[in-house]
C-alpha cells in the first residue's frame, strides 16, 4: 500500500527521528519543562549534519556543502554560546 514509493532509507528514518526528538526538546519549555542542555541540542545537531553527509554519499543528489557550511556555523555558535554560559 506504498502506491509505488520506495520506503525511506534508514539514514533518511533516523534523520527524521532526530528531527523528532529535537523538535520535542525545543518545545519542552515553551510548554513550562525544563530547559534542554545546549550541549545536548548542539551533539544531536552534529549528529544529523553527519547523517546528512552519509545520505549524501549514497545519493549524490543530496550534496549540500553550503547548507552543511551553515549547519557548522550554527553548531558552534550553540557550543560557543553553551561554554560561556555561568554554571549553576
Amino acid at each position: 500500500m506504498n502506491n509505488g514509493r520506495p520506503a525511506p532509507d534508514l539514514p533518511t528514518m533516523l534523520s527524521l527521528v532526530l528531527l523528532g526528538l529535537l523538535a520535542v526538546l525545543l518545545l519542552l519549555p515553551l510548554m513550562g519543562g525544563p530547559l534542554p542542555s545546549p550541549y545536548l541540542i548542539g551533539g544531536l545537531l552534529l549528529l544529523r549534519l553527519g547523517l546528512q553527509v552519509w545520505r549524501a554519499q549514497m545519493d549524490e543528489r543530496l550534496k549540500r556543502p553550503a547548507s552543511w557550511a551553515l549547519d557548522i556555523l550554527l553548531i558552534g555558535l550553540i557550543f560557543y554560546l553553551a561554554s560561556n554560559q555561568p554554571l549553576g
